[in-house]
């Protein structure tokens, strides 16, 4: 066997190519047992990052497991390039964005290359490319490489072309006006958290402003934007920014005067708006009046540095009473306001504002921590608990939770107010531009709010397995809360042209939905076994549908292998799936296949993090680059990482020296490997028959985790306490060679979904043939479980705890060491009072009063009272283990004379052992009353 060093990079492109030179990649369908499993696929927008490769990592760890446990598995995989992403990265290389070619330098591309990038296309191939040969082949993904596919094919666009004609024939596409996210430079664009489209603002919500027309002496209109409008009756100023320059916008008949900015928004939201060439600065309205609509009260146009010229209009109404950073403005005013409260909330006081600005201690406006609590404890109080009071006039005594739009509608209906969307943070494209919000009269949606498909699809989520458990508990009121989501965008999109409507394009999550569906053809195509002219809507329904005639026998092989294959067993996707793809997913596959071809399962991973606990991202750059991540740490290193760091539902922070540790792990095991195939054989019965047992009940357990999907657990198993087994079944003198070259071999077979590469190379030293990828994976054995050598290691290795620890706090060296063996009466108590517990019918007095029958325990009625008493407690500790091994019969005397020799060697020290036995010559001083079963009492000379 090799003993040099453990050579990361090239065990691992060894292996690589053998296996991909002899695909055994390739999904076969030979027999009754089939896994379809697939990740979501990457947005084509730029280099990937280690974020990334931990769903990859995953998903490539189920597959290989279902694999080596007797299923035939489909693991496919294709590329999202539709949308703008691939456009903007295009765009960034056209205007020579520096950091965008300083990244594409260091990756190696020559300005040639680089000059091709400019075309979204080319984007698209090289990346494709990048994807496949950099990353999925690198770290060993057992994709399907014959089914690779792109969004932007001809024939993906002829199967999303029909998606969308079945969604028409089932009325489940509308159109209707609608007011969505949208860059000037890229046109509409997806603003939710799978970031498909945008660099920034994935967390976004889209809020609704009601425009307040205040009317100005002579007549022009000042809008301020509120989200409140029922606190128009406590407004007692409006604030300005003296050094914006604000600009005339004509609205019909009325002249506005609002942020440059605000009047941009405008211009993409309603109708009948003019931009007027006519500046003005905030200074010049200071001292000027304007009227508050409904009221007709006029109030003075003050200063206010934090008039925000990008929020809204620009212009901020001043409500004291009821906003914190109204009131700290005022006071720093030193303007003669006072403040009017219109909302009575008892445990604020009579101005909220005010007192709660006064308890947080805030004295300015740069406080703005503080006064974002503030504001949060003020609005938070007077919505659930405020009432208007009586200077609302007809609104008096309404609660605020209640008044909604009440007010907000008065002023529309007298034209005294209109509606702004805007962003809750800011939004920014792929192309760097910012997203705002435009008002489209006639956009088309898929109708998710349809009642039917909502109720079926629920009802199918409690039919699937989805991962984790939460989300499954979620995924109903997520399907409840799902709207129509407008489906197309006009621009220089990337996709399938909407087939009702001219140079429109599919939107990125609308055409991805029943995705899955088109690896079974991809195949065909990419091995140019049918031609995509054939692939029209007659082909689609007998594929998918089972409705009309085949026209090919290529057709009826496609079907066949469809029926065969779907539906999708897992899909498996990061957790900013959870709202946005995995509910369409779902719903679309509701809404256009029969039943049988739903979905069967979820699996929803959580982020690799970054220090500061933000979600790496490709747009903000990932850690590092995954290409110089494979040689610094090796993959096998990283798939263990991923594995075994924390729970696939917690975020994990990258962290290098970890990964570091588990490359160690990996190097160590090697050695380990080495040093087992030199060592002398030598048999031992109750050692050997301890390691078969142990690796037995591992083998039980990482079979359970990997079922479960629980990589924490199963990795734990295998490269931690198998080794922790290895190496104390040879400190205890183990070294049985025909029953260590058995644990080899099954244990790198359980290493292989983790680690491939290494038990692909230990499997070649152990000079065994085939594939280890290929082989069964180890299977739990009733008949290899030796439960009394279990028992006695458990036994042994207690025991040894026990006197360190006493040798440790006592600081004796020692010279003789006494071992006192429980004595009989105690393991009868412990079993019958166990034995009562499991079976949940324990009663203190009908147990005693039973032991009070026999008549030796009667005559130690004291000791066994007190024993009594003591193992309660203990009892209820025990785990199944536990209760299994204290149920058994064994002997402690015995195994404990067979391993004296052992344990005088480990304390370097005579040692004897008694029985528990208070007539014992050698205990005369009852030293075993403190031995209870499984655990002796120690002393120490």
């Amino acid at each position: 066997m090799n003993t040099g060093k453990y050579d990361f990079i090239k065990i691992e492109q060894k292996w690589q190519n053998e296996w991909f030179e002899n695909k055994i990649y390739e999904a076969q369908k030979e027999k009754n047992k089939k896994f379809f499993i697939h990740f979501a696929y990457p947005g084509v927008s730029g280099y990937l990052h280690i974020g990334h490769m931990r769903g990859f990592t995953y998903c490539d760890i189920f597959a290989r497991y279902k694999r080596m446990t007797g299923y035939n598995v489909l693991f496919p995989a294709g590329f999202h390039a539709s949308g703008i992403p691939s456009i903007g990265f295009a765009k960034k290389v056209e205007r020579k964005d520096p950091h965008t070619i300083k990244i594409l330098k260091e990756y190696g591309c020559n300005d040639e290359l680089i000059n091709k990038l400019k075309d979204p296309n080319e984007v698209v191939n090289y990346f494709s490319k990048i994807y496949v040969d950099d990353y999925w082949k690198k770290f060993g993904l057992l994709i399907d490489y014959s089914r690779i596919m792109s969004t932007i094919s001809i024939g993906y666009k002829k199967f999303i072309t029909w998606q969308f004609l079945k969604l028409k024939e089932n009325n489940l596409l509308i159109k209707k006006p609608h007011f969505a996210p949208y860059c000037p430079n890229c046109g509409p664009v997806a603003v939710d958290k799978s970031e498909t489209d945008i660099s920034k603002g994935g967390n976004a919500e889209i809020l609704e402003f009601t425009i307040i027309k205040f009317e100005m002496d002579d007549g022009t209109i000042l809008p301020a934007a509120t989200l409140r409008p029922e606190t128009i009756y406590g407004i007692t100023n409006m604030w300005v920014n003296p050094d914006v320059e604000y600009t005339k916008i004509k609205i019909n008949d009325e002249i506005w005067i609002i942020s440059i900015e605000g009047a941009k928004k405008l211009s993409f939201q309603l109708d009948n708006i003019t931009i007027l060439n006519e500046k003005i600065l905030g200074k010049e309205l200071l001292g000027k009046k304007c009227k508050i609509p409904l009221l007709n009260r006029e109030v003075p146009i003050l200063s206010g540095h934090f008039a925000d010229p990008n929020v809204a209009t620009g212009i901020v109404m001043s409500v004291p009473s009821h906003a914190p950073y109204d009131y700290i403005a005022l006071i720093e005013s030193k303007e003669e306001i006072e403040p009017i409260t219109i909302i009575e909330v008892k445990e604020l006081g009579c101005i909220p504002a005010k007192q709660v600005c006064e308890e947080l201690k805030i004295n300015n406006q740069n406080e703005i921590e503080k006064l974002d609590n503030a504001t949060e404890i003020v609005y938070k109080k007077e919505f659930h608990t405020g009432y208007l009071n009586e200077k609302c006039g007809k609104y008096v005594g309404i609660k605020v939770s209640d008044i909604k739009d009440k007010v907000k509608n008065e002023l529309i209906s007298n034209n005294k107010a209109n509606i702004m969307k805007e962003f809750s943070e800011e939004v920014i494209c792929r192309c760097s531009g910012t997203v705002i919000i435009k008002k489209i009269p006639d956009q088309w949606f898929i109708k998710y709010s349809d009642y039917t498909l909502t109720s079926n699809s629920k009802k199918h989520v409690e039919k699937m397995n989805i991962y984790p458990q939460e989300y499954k508990q979620e995924l109903p009121g997520i399907l409840d809360w799902y709207d129509d989501r407008a489906c197309i965008r006009k621009g220089s999109w990337l996709g399938t042209e909407f087939p009702f409507k001219k140079d429109w394009i599919i939107e990125p999550i609308s055409d991805s939905t029943l995705y899955p569906a088109y690896y079974i053809i991809s195949k065909y195509v990419n091995e140019n076994k049918i031609s995509t002219d054939e692939m029209n809507e007659e082909f689609f329904d007998y594929i998918f549908l089972n409705k009309g005639k085949s026209k090919d026998s290529i057709w009826d092989k496609i079907k066949s292998d469809f029926e065969y294959w779907y539906p999708v067993d897992i899909n498996l996707g990061g957790k900013e799936h959870k709202t946005v793809h995995f509910p369409v997913f779902l719903m679309n596959h509701v809404a256009i296949l029969p039943y049988e071809r739903y979905p069967k399962g979820i699996f929803t991973h959580w982020w690799i993090t970054q220090k500061n606990k933000e979600k790496i991202s490709k747009s903000k750059g990932g850690v590092e680059h995954i290409s110089e991540a494979a040689i610094k740490y090796g993959i096998d290193s990283m798939r263990l990482y991923y594995s075994h760091i924390g729970s696939t539902y917690i975020d994990i922070e990258w962290d290098s020296e970890s990964v570091i540790k588990y490359k160690n792990r990996i190097e160590n095991i090697f050695k380990l490997y080495n040093k087992l195939m030199k060592i002398n054989d030598k048999r031992n019965v109750n050692l050997d028959n301890w390691l078969i047992s142990s690796l037995n009940r591992r083998i039980k357990i990482i079979n359970e985790s990997l079922n479960n999907f629980d990589l924490r657990i199963a990795s734990n198993e295998i490269f931690f306490e198998i080794n922790k087994d290895i190496l104390w079944y040879l400190k205890r003198g183990g070294a049985n060679q025909e029953i260590l070259l058995k644990l080899l071999k099954k244990w790198s077979i359980m290493m292989t979904p983790i680690t491939p590469h290494l038990s692909e190379e230990l499997w070649y030293l152990l000079q065994q043939n085939k594939f280890i990828s290929e082989k069964q994976f180890p299977q739990f054995k009733s008949n290899d479980i030796y439960e009394n050598e279990e028992i006695g290691e458990f036994l042994i290795s207690k025991l040894i705890d026990d006197a360190n620890e006493i040798i440790k706090v006592t600081k004796i060296k020692p010279k003789k060491i006494f071992i006192y063996v429980s004595p009989e009466w105690k393991k009868i108590i412990l079993k019958k009072s166990l034995r009562l517990y499991i079976e949940n019918d324990f009663n203190l007095g009908k147990f005693i009063k039973d032991l009070m029958s026999d008549f030796e325990l009667k005559k130690n009625s004291k000791k066994v009272l007190k024993y009594v008493n003591k193992i309660q407690t203990e009892i209820k500790k025990f785990n199944v283990l536990d209760q299994k091994r204290y149920l058994k019969d064994f002997n402690s005397y015995n195994y404990l004379i067979d391993s004296k020799d052992y344990l005088e060697k480990i304390f370097k020290c005579n040692i004897e052992i008694f029985k528990g036995d208070n007539e014992n010559i050698y205990d005369p001083e009852e030293r075993s009353k403190f031995a209870v079963p499984l655990r002796p009492a120690i002393y120490i000379q």
